[in-house]
């Protein structure tokens, strides 16, 4: 095993001898299931590509990862305050998220209209297109029937 000259350091008393004292490495942080319910209802709340989504992760020294982690188990139903009957603090959290995501429906609904409207113009255009080409093609069919027809 290699040592590092900090390991060496930490290792070292100070009388030069080495010692045997472990540098404490640092403690991975826990989340109640309360703390992840409420933080996902206060993400959902807020407006998609918001501001204020970044500032609530800085001021919780969170992740982007963490609220995926957590929403998808909220939605397996293995994130604990998910399942069962909701407390009444956690009925206010559940309202917000619901808020929010209908909200997102709702945004969803109009984007897919639109495209729906646009590619409704776009299918009109094309038969119209098709109908003036079968038309064009038929005039040149009469067209070169009559010239034949007249040739012989």
């Amino acid at each position: 095993m290699t040592m590092t000259l900090a390991d060496q350091a930490a290792r070292t008393g100070q009388d030069g001898q080495v010692t045997d004292k472990r540098v404490s490495r640092p403690v991975r942080r826990t989340f109640t299931a309360a703390y992840k319910a409420r933080i996902l209802a206060a993400y959902d709340a807020l407006p998609e590509g918001s501001p204020e989504r970044g500032a609530l992760m800085r001021r919780e020294r969170l992740y982007h990862s963490h609220i995926e982690h957590w929403r998808k188990q909220q939605e397996n139903g293995t994130l604990a305050s998910s399942t069962g009957k909701p407390t009444k603090g956690t009925e206010s959290e559940e309202l917000a998220r619901l808020r929010a995501e209908n909200k997102k429906l709702k945004a969803e609904a109009a984007k897919l209209e639109a495209k729906n409207d646009k590619l409704s113009s776009d299918l009109g255009k094309t038969k119209t297109a098709l109908d003036i080409a079968g038309k064009a093609f038929a005039l040149l069919d009469e067209i070169s029937r009559s010239a034949d027809s007249g040739e012989s």
